[in-house]
């Protein structure tokens, strides 16, 4: 629907390589080569400097992919204002969630949703990730999103939203005026964790294997069945807890809590979709193309 010279720009920026970019494009170099000359022409600006066999992108090329990228979310989303348009959805979504996507995620996308869809009939229930799996497998609901790293062959997995997991104090911890702190200094630090099951435990062990550390290597002071448990607990001792980013942006701006940086340790994961393999309902397709393009502030 929009001109193919900004989706061949466009390609060309994400990888900054012409033949990368003609292969998935399925055209040819040389062709590639035409329409960016076009566009530079056009625009009479360079987009891209030109060093051997390497390019990279001008200021002026760096503008255009930020504008590109922002027309781009505009032609999806006026895509998927005429779909909806066309089509005429009936019926009930049952939605099953990871605790801290529940809690912390959905509930503003369920808000525009039903905006938008106000004759649909929603319902979200929140448990682990391991038990949103078990409910779908049990066609309990008819769409999960989750968070966790292991994946089962009879789920269908699709991207959603990006996450980071950071080490979370209150701000009167001592360690919260320190810039960062060493692994080792972690393994001393009190920490409370979330249950067996949880999506969160299974990253953060999945990151800390190749340190050759596991969970049970750390100073666990207790268990919580929630992250507002945990939340709580910390604003009332020195424990620490790695947390969901989602779930601290208001505690944050509060100052009621500090994020520790770890030294050389960043943990970041996807939120996924998760179907039925096989699964065709149209329900689910829609809020998740809608969910897809809600934008997080």
């Amino acid at each position: 629907m929009f001109d193919f010279r900004l989706q061949v720009f466009h390609k060309v920026a994400k990888r900054l390589n012409f033949t990368k970019a003609a292969d998935e494009l399925f055209i040819t170099q040389p062709a590639v080569s035409k329409h960016i000359q076009e566009i530079e022409s056009y625009l009479k600006i360079k987009l891209f400097e030109r060093n051997g066999s390497k390019i990279k992108l001008t200021q002026a090329g760096i503008i255009l992919l930020y504008h590109t990228e922002k027309l781009f979310e505009i032609y999806r989303d006026l895509e998927f204002e005429l779909n909806t348009v066309t089509q005429k959805f009936n019926g009930k979504l049952r939605i099953g969630a990871s605790t801290t996507i529940a809690q912390y995620v959905l509930p503003q996308i369920l808000a525009r949703f039903h905006e938008k869809f106000d004759h649909l009939k929603v319902s979200l229930v929140a448990n682990n990730t391991e038990q949103i799996e078990i409910a779908l497998q049990n066609n309990e609901i008819d769409l999960g999103v989750i968070e966790g790293k292991s994946k089962k062959s009879y789920l269908k997995y699709t991207q959603f939203v990006k996450d980071e997991i950071v080490l979370v104090a209150n701000s009167n911890n001592p360690f919260s005026k320190k810039q960062n702190i060493t692994i080792d200094e972690l393994k001393s630090i009190p920490l409370l964790f979330r249950e067996q099951g949880s999506g969160t435990l299974e990253v953060i062990a999945h990151y800390l294997k190749p340190l050759g550390i596991k969970i049970s290597d750390l100073n666990i002071e207790m268990q919580l069945g929630s992250t507002e448990s945990i939340k709580n607990y910390i604003l009332n001792s020195n424990c620490m807890a790695f947390l969901s980013i989602h779930s601290i942006f208001t505690e944050l701006k509060e100052n009621k809590y500090s994020v520790i940086d770890i030294k050389d340790f960043v943990i970041e994961r996807d939120f996924y979709f998760i179907q039925q393999q096989g699964q065709t309902e149209a329900l689910p397709e829609v809020f998740m193309k809608f969910a897809s393009h809600y934008n997080f502030k």
